[in-house]
């Protein structure tokens, strides 16, 4: 008879991480890793289910609110899906219920109630959820981290999305039937977020050292915000459900917190943000055109030092004052 040890079955190697996602309205998020996908809860944090296929992998899960309806797209050495595919999986049942096609790899994908959102390397498709009809599709520059955004509000259908140039960002207004080009930045967007309603558009360049926060109905710019001085990637950028607060991740370690001034209520809530810095900005008015924009930026308002050259994810808890951190090193992170 053989030892114990040369008997026992070899331990699986852990999955590998491919990417984190959080749902629509931030409650719970879900993994996509090379042997399939996993969805927790933010709070109490736990997992909710997983589903395995036999090490095959999965580069996106995108979460329909809390429903069991959820879009994959495969990836990974060996994906489960073919790449240029959205299946669209019941998770009630198991299985993919429909799938869109397309002529290159899926880049990205979102969902709402009534929408499908793909993005691809040059192009942005936009379907209906109840017959998968195709109802608009947009070109774009080179976008291969498939950037976009959709609001969730019912009545608001606002899509952001990278323009026709580097810098440019194109918003459609579906309910109005109006399309809106924003300048946002002289390098190419990085990273952009809308609000909920769709009212309010952030965006970062692949510079990273500026985020810009735009009234995306006609474009005004409100406000401007910077992370640091030098150049870095933006993971996410999200905004608080009620627009008051702006956070932002980098690969360099540091999630930003910054208040914003985009509405009255704002400027009320944030008001301790312009108290605290008051006296920088008397002292330096009487030199204004003289020192660089740079020590005239606004800062943010909490920061939060993580492991630099990880790739984080990050959004606002429901619980009051809190953000959630996800990091592709595996841990997940509660500031308040």
């Amino acid at each position: 008879m053989l030892p114990q040890s040369q008997t026992s079955s070899p331990e699986k190697p852990p999955s590998l991480l491919l990417r984190l996602s959080f749902n629509q309205d931030q409650t719970c998020f879900a993994a996509a890793t090379d042997t399939g996908f996993r969805v927790y809860s933010c709070h109490p944090f736990q997992e909710l289910f997983r589903r395995d296929f036999a090490c095959c992998g999965i580069a996106h899960v995108e979460m329909l609110f809390r429903c069991n309806i959820l879009a994959l797209v495969g990836g990974g050495s060996l994906p489960q899906f073919p790449v240029n595919k959205v299946m669209l999986w019941d998770d009630h049942q198991g299985r993919c219920f429909g799938e869109l096609s397309f002529r290159s790899a899926v880049r990205g994908v979102r969902l709402r109630r009534d929408r499908i959102v793909v993005a691809l390397e040059m192009k942005v498709f936009v379907y209906n959820c109840v017959d998968f009809k195709l109802l608009h599709q947009f070109e774009t520059v080179p976008n291969p981290k498939g950037i976009c955004a959709v609001s969730q509000v019912a009545d608001s259908v606002v899509l952001a999305c990278p323009g026709l140039y580097n810098g440019q960002v194109r918003v459609e207004n579906f309910a109005q039937k109006k399309s809106n080009f924003v300048s946002a930045h002289a390098s190419g967007i990085g990273c952009l977020a809308l609000t909920l309603d769709g009212k309010f558009l952030a965006t970062a360049s692949t510079r990273g050292t500026l985020i810009r926060v735009f009234n995306s109905m006609n474009g005004t710019p409100l406000q401007e915000v910077r992370r640091g001085a030098n150049a870095a990637e933006i993971c996410s950028l999200a905004f608080s459900s009620t627009a008051q607060w702006l956070a932002v991740s980098s690969d360099k370690g540091t999630v930003h917190v910054f208040g914003l001034k985009i509405n009255s209520s704002d400027m009320e809530s944030s008001s301790d943000v312009s108290i605290t810095r008051s006296s920088l900005s008397l002292s330096l008015i009487k030199f204004k055109g003289v020192l660089p924009k740079y020590f005239n930026s606004e800062w943010s308002f909490a920061q939060f030092h993580l492991r630099e050259g990880s790739h984080y994810t990050v959004a606002f808890g429901h619980q009051k004052n809190t953000v959630i951190i996800l990091g592709m090193d595996g841990r997940t992170t509660r500031g308040i």
